[in-house]
């Protein structure tokens, strides 16, 4: 199984030369924040002096106060011109790159097309064995009508983390969106890693780091959707999963989370596991967190 696991170099797929540094300017200085394609170069050179654009780059020279509208102005005329896709009215925020200060926030659609880091949370929700070690694990498929990996299979919960909301409260949240699952039945949420996916896709560039996390269900629970993201919720073996995530049946940021989950299990082999590990190594950022600072 150790050759499969697409996910992992699909993580960090990208065409470094077909994308151009993005910056704010901020305290007299360039802040890097994201990326932006060389193709869209002229479609934002309309909005001079206030993005600067050149082969080395785009930099934003705007002040504080007034981001928030530039941005919105920017991003509705570029979703007009069908560079923006899948709105959602979501606020995402827009950290530097270098040490995570907040320098604007904007639409969770745009941060693809300004290549901008964002942050997900996922949930592995699975059920213990007599032993106590996990021996089925809930898996979900995803709506035909997502905007993003229509039909593909996904972790139990997973979600983009907004504007003000830190992971783990994120996940909460989608617990009962995607699951049906109460604050109660998610007490005993437990993290796992943190990490990096950054790769192109058909959207722009997706820059994220993804918190893991895990949840035991006792069994007899079945999980329901709530929100219509989700056409079904299976329960598998935790081998069928695994084979289905290392095929790479599971969107990429469901198949790393639950690869993530069964190397923190020891539900390989350990020489596949060893193998996976210093594939994958390059991905993980540190551990998720239940509480604390964000982000």
């Amino acid at each position: 199984m150790a050759a499969g696991w697409p996910a992992i170099e699909a993580a960090r797929h990208a065409d470094a030369g077909a994308r151009v540094p993005f910056r704010i300017q901020d305290g007299g200085r360039p802040r890097p924040v994201g990326s932006v394609a060389r193709r869209h170069l002229g479609a934002l050179a309309r909005w001079r002096p206030a993005l600067r654009c050149d082969d080395l780059g785009v930099t934003l020279h705007c002040p504080a106060p007034e981001r928030v509208d530039f941005f919105a102005e920017v991003n509705q005329r570029l979703r007009t011109d069908g560079l923006i896709v899948a709105w959602r009215d979501e606020t995402y925020a827009v950290p530097a790159l270098d040490d995570g200060t907040l320098l604007a926030t904007f639409e969770r659609a745009a941060s693809r097309f300004w290549g901008s880091t964002t942050f997900g949370a996922h949930c592995n929700g699975y059920v213990a064995g007599p032993d106590g070690r996990p021996s089925h694990l809930w898996i979900a498929r995803r709506s035909d009508s997502k905007p993003t990996d229509p039909g593909m299979l996904d972790n139990l919960v997973g979600g983009g983390v907004p504007h003000g909301q830190s992971p783990a409260a994120c996940v909460q949240r989608e617990g009962w969106e995607e699951a049906g699952l109460t604050p109660a039945q998610m007490a005993g949420l437990q993290p796992g890693r943190r990490l990096r996916v950054a790769r192109d896709i058909p959207e722009g560039f997706q820059l994220e780091d993804v918190s893991a996390y895990d949840l035991a269900l006792p069994p007899g629970l079945v999980p329901q959707n709530q929100d219509g993201e989700v056409q079904s919720i299976t329960c598998m073996p935790v081998a069928e999963a695994l084979a289905l995530a290392a095929a790479g049946a599971m969107t990429v940021d469901a198949s790393l989370v639950t690869l993530d989950f069964a190397l923190r299990h020891q539900l390989l082999p350990t020489a596949e596991a060893a193998v996976l590990v210093a594939r994958a190594a390059h991905l993980w950022m540190g551990p998720s967190r239940l509480a604390g600072d964000f982000p």
